[in-house]
């Protein structure tokens, strides 16, 4: 069964509880499963306001909801009583509400605001490289089936792995006394392959990749924008695609500190930031080093389809991503202080 699609509530959608109710769809954000509440849980709660149609997750996010009403007075009455005001019978969440409507489902409705490249020169990055058929079809099977064999750590909405240094997600960083061993054998046919990356100039004899986190996509989950932090990693950084594509964008933004997120650069009106993206087929190795390294955000939007150049793409139902990296034991001192953790420190 297809499940209803609805319209995220733009700036200029009604919130306001007076006036007559224009829809009997609810946006409710700060529930859902991501925080132990069950759309059962959540419907019990509406329809003690009138008849609830269904719950529905409003994206991938897990904490944001659609609540559907029969009909638009019902959807006015838990409105006025629920928003903005905290839920006993859901975990005491404060609950922030708009009205939604229904969308038709279309397989076409894709995010195609950035112009995506299928050429890391499109891009004119410093330090970006793309390489495809990094692996064959066959290394790829044996990549998936080494790291299903192993123990997965769940994370709100994806799967992880971490070898030789575990990364710390609070803290955006490792700890280097707490070293995890040596690399998996698996991943050995890559470091060697690794080095006669072509472009790779960046001192590949003295590249001792010593840290690997591998990433376990569904389908229409992405990541949040983020540069790795200078201070916990060294200047090349690869990730391996398997098992499915995606899109990758680039950000740059010219106010962004080491401590701002890209919502705190966006939200201070940064007019000027650049953003460029790349397809990522499966089994492509991308090299981010230098300018791509340390002053462009990396992003993967949260969708299940995406446009590139004519074509749609449906994502596959994973992506898996093998991330290494090199664990830096010293102050970095590269030459983008502004978005470098230790030279704002100092």
């Amino acid at each position: 069964m297809v499940q209803p699609r609805f319209v995220r509530p733009t700036q200029s959608s009604p919130s306001s509880i007076s006036g007559e109710p224009n829809s009997s769809n609810l946006y409710v954000a700060n529930c859902g499963p991501a925080v132990g509440l069950t759309h059962n849980a959540i419907a019990a709660v509406f329809a003690e306001f009138g008849e609830v149609n269904g719950v529905y997750a409003a994206d991938d996010s897990g904490v944001r909801v659609i609540v559907s009403f029969a009909d638009p007075f019902s959807a006015k009455a838990a409105l006025e009583a629920l928003s903005g005001r905290p839920c006993p019978d859901l975990k005491g969440r404060s609950l922030h509400i708009r009205y939604s409507v229904l969308q038709l489902p279309s397989e076409t409705q894709v995010n195609d605001c950035v112009p995506v490249s299928l050429i890391d020169s499109e891009l004119n990055i410093p330090g970006l490289f793309l390489l495809p058929d990094f692996v064959t079809v066959a290394e790829e099977q044996q990549l998936l089936a080494a790291v299903d064999a192993r123990h997965w750590i769940g994370l709100a909405k994806r799967r992880v792995q971490h070898y030789g240094y575990e990364f710390c997600y609070g803290t955006r960083n490792v700890d280097t006394k707490k070293r995890l061993g040596e690399l998996p054998s698996f991943v050995s046919p890559i470091l060697e392959r690794i080095y006669l990356f072509p472009n790779f100039d960046n001192g590949s004899a003295s590249l001792n990749l010593d840290q690997l986190t591998v990433n376990e996509y569904p389908s229409g989950v992405g990541l949040s924008p983020h540069i790795d932090t200078h201070s916990a990693f060294e200047d090349c950084i690869f990730s391996l695609s398997l098992a499915g594509p995606c899109i990758m964008e680039f950000r740059r933004y010219s106010v962004s500190t080491w401590k701002a997120s890209t919502t705190d650069a966006e939200k201070s009106g940064d007019s000027s930031c650049i953003k460029k993206a790349l397809y990522l087929p499966p089994r492509s190795m991308l090299l981010l080093s230098g300018e791509a390294r340390y002053a462009w955000n990396h992003y993967i939007p949260h969708h299940k389809i995406d446009k590139v150049k004519d074509k749609v793409i449906r994502r596959s139902s994973r992506r898996v991503s093998f991330t290494l990296r090199k664990v830096r034991n010293h102050p970095c001192s590269c030459k983008y202080p502004q978005y470098c953790d230790s030279q704002q420190q100092m």
